[in-house]
């Protein structure tokens, strides 16, 4: 069902039945946001009711999917208004709204959940990652009350709720890692500290504003996206150059196509948003300086390259 291109090249054909609409992103407009972009929501989303009027029967569709913020394609804020207009086009046409939480629960944006950040309740929330603090994988779903109540009026006396037929549901370490990981969030208030530092990691992230081939920065909470001008031939190369010089510089960051995204933990200091930013800034212009050399991979992390030879060859 997703959308990201290159998956979708990798695995060939996918579910049937499923069309897509374009994201929300658009930098011709709304290029160096802080925050959520204050145009266009209204008129993308109501491309998806133009879409399903003219190309579907709405009786047909089952669900509309999407994450609050799309995290995997790049960072990707939506427009003022624009899931709070989805939300009314659903409802009325009677279409399930389904959250994708799994990056933006659990505190990411300073909030619960991305619904309660944009005041938008879906019918359906999916989560995992944060609910377990990533330690061990375990995922979850919520649905509103009355999806709850269709399923068990329509089930056989005594069936189980809502059933899965995974073979590690509810593996007990999972779950122990869930119930310890929301006391933290609770004790720690760890969705205000989020908030609280946000407007500080939105700055130190804008600052990168005005690098080499920074072509744009988003932000919301304490996510970010730097996305580099691309290069001819060369797609994500200097993304995933600047991915590897921040590593050799001590610093973890995440590539995806020709951008850079930025997710800390909820428990960074300032003074480890500033190192973050600033390796990253050093990063981009060693990359850059460099020229076609900087863009290729064997010139980094050369320490690593010999272990992993040395081990190869055992």
């Amino acid at each position: 069902m997703g959308g990201i291109a290159g998956n979708r090249k990798a695995f060939g054909n996918s579910l049937a039945g499923v069309d897509h609409i374009r994201h929300p992103l658009d930098i011709a407009k709304n290029a160096f946001t802080k925050g959520v972009p204050a145009d266009g929501g209204i008129a993308l989303a109501n491309e998806f009711e133009q879409r399903i009027m003219t190309l579907h029967d709405p009786s047909t569709i089952a669900a509309l999917i999407i994450e609050p913020m799309q995290g995997s394609a790049g960072v990707i804020v939506p427009p003022v208004g624009y899931l709070k207009r989805l939300r009314q086009i659903c409802t009325q046409h009677g279409i399930l709204l389904i959250f994708d939480e799994v990056i933006t629960g659990f505190g990411r944006l300073g909030t619960k959940f991305g619904a309660d950040y944009f005041d938008v309740v879906p019918d359906i929330l999916t989560c995992a990652k944060g609910l377990t603090n990533g330690v061990v994988p375990m995922g979850a779903v919520a649905v509103k009350r009355e999806i709850y109540d269709a399923f068990m009026e329509n089930s056989a006396a005594g069936a189980i709720e809502l059933p899965h037929g995974y073979t590690y549901s509810a593996i007990p370490i999972a779950c122990a890692a869930a119930i310890a990981t929301l006391d933290i969030f609770a004790a720690e208030k760890l969705e205000d500290r989020a908030a609280s530092l946000s407007s500080y990691f939105e700055s130190a992230a804008h600052a990168l504003k005005g690098l080499p081939m920074v072509k744009d920065i988003r932000n919301i909470g304490l996510v970010a996206g730097i996305e580099f001008e691309a290069i001819v031939g060369k797609p994500g190369a200097l993304a995933f150059a600047t991915y590897l010089k921040c590593y050799e510089m001590g610093v973890h960051v995440r590539y995806t196509g020709d951008i850079i995204a930025i997710s800390p933990p909820l428990t960074i200091e300032k003074h480890e948003i500033d190192r973050l930013f600033s390796t990253l800034a050093d990063a981009i212009k060693s990359v850059v300086a460099a020229g076609d050399a900087g863009l290729h991979f064997n010139n980094y992390l050369k320490d690593e390259q010999v272990w992993a030879n040395a081990q190869s060859n055992r």
